[in-house]
C-alpha cells in the first residue's frame, strides 16, 4: 500500500498533457493504478488521475463501492479503471452543480459539465471498456478526464461567486476531511 502525495493546484506538473499508455497489464501499470486507489480511498476522493500524483500518463481511477463521506448525498459510482479515455457528450444539455478536488483541498466550485456521456477507453488489462453515465457519475468521469488535459475545475467555472472554502460553504461538513 502507497500512499502518494497529491499534487496541489500551482504545481505546474498539472497543467500538462499526458501520454496515452502504450503497454497494459505490466507489473509498473498495476502497481500505479493500486497505488492510485490507495491514495484516492486515504484521502476520501471520488476519483484520482495520474497527473495529480505526478504521473504523466492517461490514467484515471474512480468510484467505489461504499458512500464517500465528502459526498454523503451523491449516489456511488463503480469502481472504474479507466486508461486513455474518450469522452462525447450524449446531447447538449448541461448542468451546473458543486465540485471539489483533491488538487484544490478545502475548496469548492460550481462547475457546467455535460448532463449525459459516453465514455470510452481501456481497462488495466487493455480490454475495451464502453459506458453511458449521467448525473454524478458523469460529473466524476468529465473531471477526471480533465486532468488529463490540464484541466483544472476552475478552469471551467462561469461564476467565481460561487467558488469557496467548503467550510464557508458547507458548514455542516466542516468535520469532513476535504480535498
Amino acid at each position: 500500500m502507497t500512499i502518494h502525495s497529491i499534487l496541489k493546484m500551482g504545481d505546474a506538473r498539472l497543467l500538462r498533457v499526458a501520454r496515452p499508455v502504450q503497454v497494459f497489464d505490466t507489473p509498473e501499470l498495476r502497481q500505479l493504478v493500486q497505488d492510485m486507489y490507495d491514495t484516492m480511498h486515504h484521502a476520501s476522493g471520488a476519483g484520482l488521475s495520474a497527473p495529480q500524483i505526478g504521473v504523466d500518463l492517461q490514467v484515471v481511477v474512480f468510484g467505489s463501492d461504499k458512500p464517500n463521506p465528502r459526498y454523503p448525498q451523491r449516489p456511488m459510482v463503480p469502481p472504474t479503471v479507466l486508461i486513455n479515455p474518450v469522452v462525447v457528450p450524449m446531447g447538449s444539455d448541461t448542468e451546473m452543480d458543486w465540485e471539489g478536488c483533491l488538487s484544490l483541498p478545502g475548496l469548492r466550485g460550481k462547475v457546467p459539465r455535460w448532463k449525459r456521456i459516453q465514455y470510452s477507453g481501456f481497462d488495466l488489462q487493455g480490454h475495451p471498456i464502453a459506458r453511458e453515465a449521467e448525473g454524478f457519475h458523469a460529473r466524476v468521469v468529465q473531471h477526471e478526464c480533465d486532468h488529463l488535459f490540464g484541466i483544472l475545475y476552475p478552469m471551467r467555472m462561469q461564476d467565481f461567486t460561487q467558488f469557496g472554502f467548503t467550510e464557508v460553504l458547507f458548514p455542516e461538513m466542516a468535520s469532513v476531511q476535504d480535498d
